[in-house]
């Protein structure tokens, strides 16, 4: 059964304060997170299509989405390296589906999956990604700075 995730509230690409940001809600199932977004004018590149570094944000999001539901108890993890498989232009003002997985857990890493699905279902782009765990001390200066901003493991409310 999925489950609504937690969102920050100035995240760029979930935080549901953030007056430029995409505002994303994502759930998950204890093993993938799912997202909808309909692009705006606003996110171009090329005229009518969404631009290319927010498609590589949506991915990275819902990738590292999946890593959440893995443990939810630790997740300071980070993009180490990702490799996005462009398909198919993606438009501007339809719904787009975006799913993330995980292919191989670590000790210290976990791989991922994810697609951005037009609203046929067509997968437009593909992206593959390696999150790293934030050493503890890094973790915990992250978690100190964000004390205060942070409702980021209860879902903030629209």
């Amino acid at each position: 059964m999925r489950q609504r995730q937690p969102s920050s509230r100035r995240c760029f690409v979930c935080g549901r304060q953030n007056p430029i940001g995409l505002r994303i809600i994502f759930e998950g199932d204890g093993e993938r997170a799912w997202a909808t977004f309909t692009p705006r004018e606003e996110h171009q590149g090329y005229p009518g299509v969404l631009h290319g570094g927010i498609t590589f944000a949506l991915l990275d999001e819902v990738i590292g989405r999946a890593a959440m539901e893995l443990d939810k108890s630790a997740p300071w993890m980070m993009t180490a390296r990702a490799e996005m498989r462009y398909r198919k232009p993606v438009p501007i003002g339809e719904e787009l589906t975006l799913v993330g997985e995980l292919t191989r857990v670590r000790s210290r890493a976990v791989e991922g999956h994810g697609e951005l699905r037009l609203s046929d279902g067509t997968v437009a782009v593909e992206a593959t990604a390696m999150y790293v765990k934030v050493p503890q001390s890094l973790a915990e200066q992250m978690k100190d700075r964000m004390d205060e901003e942070m409702k980021y493991w209860r879902v903030v409310e629209d």
